[in-house]
């Protein structure tokens, strides 16, 4: 075992925790920003378009989806990193990578405007209102992992990472959104003794 059972999950929550505060923050210095919805989870697989406007049922919150969710695991090198290693295993028993790479995909969906129940095309007031909560949103994640990631890492340096493209996607069902990529190097460690399971 290269890694600890918890190593890509906590992960992966700490990723959640870092861009939830992110928006939370900004919700309060940006006036008429919504902050981190109420659905927010690290999920199996690639997120659902499960919720982008319901306020978590009748307490009031904000609306919207946040996930995160792990697009790979690959073996990498502390001096290729994020490059994936080629290095042929099992020649001489348990030889994990130095590195293991984790593609994490950030995905944040809130309403977008859609038509009227006259099947009128939203207002340029409505289009406007929404594409600056989603560009705000945008910075927000994207600052999150530049400034919040590194410090989940607990050891002297940080987590060592590679922020990929981000993109907006939808609007599509009433939502729209983004989807932001990080490749995140977790160290190896040692093999477990012969025998233990």
């Amino acid at each position: 075992m290269a890694l600890t059972a918890l190593a890509v999950h906590d992960l992966a929550e700490a990723v959640l925790g870092c861009v939830c505060a992110a928006l939370d923050a900004t919700a309060e210095a940006v006036e008429g920003q919504p902050g981190c919805p109420c659905r927010g989870c690290v999920v199996p697989g690639t997120a659902a378009w499960d919720s982008c406007d319901d306020p978590c049922g009748p307490s009031e919150g904000t609306g919207g989806q946040l996930t995160v969710n792990v697009a790979r695991i690959y073996p990498s090198s502390q001096t290729s990193f994020p490059a994936q290693d080629q290095t042929v295993q099992g020649a001489r028993g348990c030889t994990p990578p130095p590195v293991t790479a984790v593609e994490l995909v950030i995905t944040f969906l809130r309403c977008a405007p859609t038509v009227s129940d006259d099947g009128c095309p939203p207002s340029c007031e409505e289009l406007s209102q929404a594409s600056r909560i989603l560009h705000i949103d945008e910075v927000t994640v994207y600052n999150a992992l530049l400034c919040c990631l590194p410090q989940t890492g607990g050891g002297r340096r940080g987590r060592k990472f590679v922020i990929g493209a981000q993109r907006t996607i939808g609007p599509e069902g009433g939502c729209v959104g983004l989807e932001q990529r990080v490749i995140v190097a977790l160290p190896g460690c040692r093999c477990p003794d012969e025998g233990v399971s």
